[in-house]
C-alpha cells in the first residue's frame, strides 16, 4: 500500500512542508467548515471523513459539518465545491475515482485540475474481492474457474461506472479471462445489502465495509488488490500472490478545496491534517478501516492527481469504456 506514496515522493523532489513557511491566517476559520462527502454514508470516504474530522476540528477550532452529496461517481459533490467560495470553509474528500471522471464524461461541469486546490492526501488502501458465501470458491484459482464456467451469467456490483471497484473488476476480467455483468450503484453503502443477500454476488469492497461481514461469515474475501497484504486483514492474500502477477488497484483518499483558496489557508489546513494523521488514536482508527495514513504536502497530492488522470484514461480505453 506504499506504492501510491512512493510515486508521489518520486514526482516531487522539493516541496514545502505543511507549515514550513510562516503565513498569515489571522481570522481563519471564522465559522464552521463544510466537508462534502460525495458518496452515500457508510463507505470508506465517509468513514475517513468522520475519523479525520473528529481531530481536525480541535486543531482548526471550529466544527466540521459533514455534507453528504452522493451521485454520479462524486461529480455532483465536486461541482458544488468547485463553485463554492474559495475561503477555506468548504472542502471535499475525494477518492481515486476523481481521477477517472475526466475519462468518463465528455464534458465535466468543472476542470479536475484547474478548479481545485489540493490540500493533502489522507490515506491509501486496498479493495477486497468479496463474494456471497453461496459461491463455492475460497481461492482466486477456484473463483476464476467458477467464473469461466458461467460466462455472462453472473453480475457484479460497483460504486459507479469508472469507479475503482469497477476498474478493479475490469482489470480482473482482462487478466483472468472471465466475463461478469456490471451493475453500478451510487456507493459502497448502497451495495452492501444486495451483496449480503446474494442479489449481486460479487463486489470489490473496501476493508472498512467488508471486514465485519467477512468475519461473521456472511461474505467471503478472496483476495485484495494492492501489491502487499493489508495489516487490517493480513489473512487475505493479494492477487499477485495468487498468480495474477502485476495486478494492482490501490485506492486513495484526499482533501480538495476550491481553486483560488488562499495558499496560506491551504497550508494551514494541510499542516493540521498532517498532525491529525500523526495522532496515534487516528492512525489506529484508520488502520481498523483498512486505510494506511499517508500524509503529503499539497504539491505532492497535486502531482499524484496529474499522474493518475492519464493512467486511468489508458485503463478505461483498454476496458472499452466510452465517455458519455
Amino acid at each position: 500500500m506504499n506504492a501510491i506514496y512512493s510515486i508521489v515522493v518520486g514526482l516531487v523532489a522539493m516541496t514545502l512542508a505543511g507549515n514550513g513557511v510562516a503565513q498569515d491566517v489571522t481570522g481563519y476559520p471564522s465559522r464552521p467548515i463544510r466537508l462534502v462527502v460525495p458518496f452515500v454514508p457508510g463507505g470508506t470516504a465517509d468513514t475517513i471523513a468522520r475519523i479525520v474530522s473528529d481531530k481536525l476540528y480541535i486543531r482548526l477550532g471550529r466544527p466540521i459539518v459533514i455534507d453528504t452529496r452522493a451521485g454520479a461517481n462524486s461529480v455532483l459533490g465536486c461541482e458544488i465545491v468547485a463553485q463554492s467560495n474559495p475561503d477555506g470553509h468548504t472542502m471535499i474528500i475525494v477518492a481515486a475515482g476523481f481521477a477517472v471522471n475526466p475519462s468518463l464524461r465528455k464534458k465535466l461541469p468543472y476542470d479536475s485540475v484547474r478548479d481545485f486546490a489540493p490540500v493533502g492526501l489522507a490515506g491509501v488502501g486496498p479493495y477486497l474481492l468479496t463474494i456471497h458465501s453461496s459461491i463455492p470458491a475460497t481461492t482466486v484459482g477456484e473463483f476464476i474457474a467458477w467464473g469461466k464456467a458461467r460466462p455472462g451469467q453472473v453480475s457484479y456490483a460497483s460504486t459507479g461506472v469508472g469507479s475503482p471497484p469497477h476498474l478493479a473488476m475490469e482489470l480482473l476480467k482482462t487478466m483472468a479471462g472471465v466475463d461478469f455483468v456490471h451493475i453500478p450503484y451510487k456507493g459502497g453503502g448502497a451495495v452492501l445489502p444486495d451483496l449480503l443477500s446474494g442479489r449481486v454476488p460479487l463486489h470489490f469492497s473496501s476493508v472498512s465495509t467488508a471486514a465485519p461481514h467477512v468475519r461473521a461469515g456472511r461474505i467471503r474475501a478472496i483476495a485484495m488488490t494492492t501489491p502487499k497484504r493489508s495489516p487490517s486483514m493480513p489473512e487475505v492474500p493479494t492477487f499477485d500472490e495468487a498468480g495474477l502477477k502485476g495486478y494492482d488497484v490501490t485506492g486513495w483518499y484526499g482533501l480538495l478545496a476550491p481553486a483560488k483558496t488562499p495558499p496560506a489557508i491551504v497550508s494551514r489546513i494541510n499542516g493540521d491534517l498532517r498532525q491529525v494523521l500523526a495522532d496515534g488514536e487516528t492512525q489506529k482508527r484508520l488502520f481498523q478501516a483498512g486505510i494506511e495514513p499517508t500524509p503529503t504536502t499539497p504539491s505532492e497530492f497535486a502531482a499524484l492527481i496529474k499522474v493518475e488522470i492519464p493512467k486511468w484514461a489508458k485503463v478505461m480505453k483498454a476496458a472499452g469504456v466510452e465517455p458519455e
